[in-house]
């Protein structure tokens, strides 16, 4: 369990260990989008705002989906993932079926032309950042698990339950934790 952090790569989820009790991680899971010398950069998939994009994203009137708290990195700032990178200029692959960033022209027009269906798009209000080496030190201090990713996890709608979920297909001792209390000292 501990040696994980040689699995650390984009394209990568990263998952809060549960006694990551720090309020902007706990209990998230995280997609990586890069991990480099110079440091990582990744998005929370489980923290969906209370609005919509279309109430907080200008150009973005159909989307009628969740902006989802992407981390408390340049929390002013709006990302995306998407399943697209075929139709969206300037999109970087993260893995098969699953891209990063793009035109947001262009996105704008083909969501609102009905080309691209929101359901394929994720956006985020800021992100989760680390310096080079802070990742890493951080696994050490067992702050964090690694699973594979795909692009339908990116997209599931079933916030509550994801980290539960991801941490349990882990297998192994990993279906205890993910059974564990948020409190254990309330039980």
């Amino acid at each position: 369990m501990f040696n994980e952090y040689k699995r650390l790569a984009a394209g990568k989820l990263l998952i809060a260990s549960a006694n990551l009790l720090e309020s902007n991680f706990k209990r998230t899971v995280l997609m990586m989008c890069e991990h480099n010398p110079e440091g990582s950069l990744g998005f929370i998939l489980n923290r969906p705002m209370e609005f919509q994009v279309r109430e907080a994203v200008a150009g973005f009137d159909e989307v009628d989906e969740p902006l989802h708290m992407g981390g408390p990195v340049q929390s002013n700032t709006v990302h995306f993932l998407h399943m697209r990178g075929d139709l969206i200029d300037g999109s970087e692959q993260i893995l098969p079926g699953l891209y990063w960033g793009g035109d947001r022209e262009e996105l704008g027009y083909l969501l609102n032309t009905g080309v691209l269906k929101p359901s394929e798009i994720r956006f985020f209000l800021g992100y989760a950042g680390w310096s080079a080496g802070q990742l890493e030190a951080e696994f050490e201090e067992g702050s964090w698990y690694t699973a594979d990713a795909t692009p339908a996890m990116v997209f599931s709608g079933e916030y509550e339950r994801m980290w539960s979920r991801t941490v349990r297909s882990k297998g192994g001792e990993y279906q205890l934790i993910a059974n564990s209390p948020e409190l254990p000292g309330l039980n």
